[in-house]
């Protein structure tokens, strides 16, 4: 039987071992992988967010500062999902001037002048993305983390989002 058997070779396309060479990089392509696995169904084609993993891939093994890279993946994904945010211009006015906040329903930013009485409701809008806030890494990454809990988990039957993006956004918070 084993005289049967076919053999084959495989080689990869591109190496990248940097990916190994630290946590930080490791947590990120373990987050990476379980969030494509969780949010997107087997086989279904997707080439700009493919194109954007490829790019974070790079940056990661290069040993390159990539969390923000990171955080555009995330949107990429939400975007790709029929999520994405809007943060060019208010919502309410249309100006693009003095962004603050995010609405948690629509995903488009508020302007702190248009928010009035609802800004309590609203997420604030980190200056990484456009807003004029405060607030690094794990600001923008808590608007993103909202919207893929709220929009892909909760179409998941309400399953969590996989612990391997919470541990990632933990580790890059504390590096601030």
């Amino acid at each position: 039987l084993e005289d049967q058997l076919g053999t084959f070779a495989a080689e990869p396309a591109r190496a990248r071992p940097g990916l190994l060479a630290g946590a930080d990089a490791l947590a990120g392509v373990n987050a990476v992988t379980a969030l494509v696995t969780f949010a997107l169904p087997e086989r279904d084609p997707h080439p700009r967010l493919a194109d954007a993993t490829e790019t974070l891939l790079d940056q990661m093994d290069a040993g390159a500062d990539w969390a923000e890279t990171y955080l555009r993946w995330e949107m990429r994904l939400l975007d790709e999902l029929g999520f994405g945010l809007d943060l060019a211009r208010c919502a309410v006015t249309g100006t693009r001037e003095g962004l603050a906040y995010v609405s948690p329903r629509s995903g488009r930013a508020v302007s702190a002048q248009a928010a009035g009485d609802w800004a309590p409701r609203l997420l604030p809008l980190p200056a990484m993305l456009g807003g004029r806030g405060n607030g690094g890494i794990g600001d923008a990454l808590a608007v993103t983390g909202h919207f893929l809990q709220s929009r892909l988990a909760e179409g998941h039957a309400g399953k969590p989002l996989p612990p391997a993006r919470a541990r990632l956004v933990a580790r890059l918070a504390a590096r601030e």
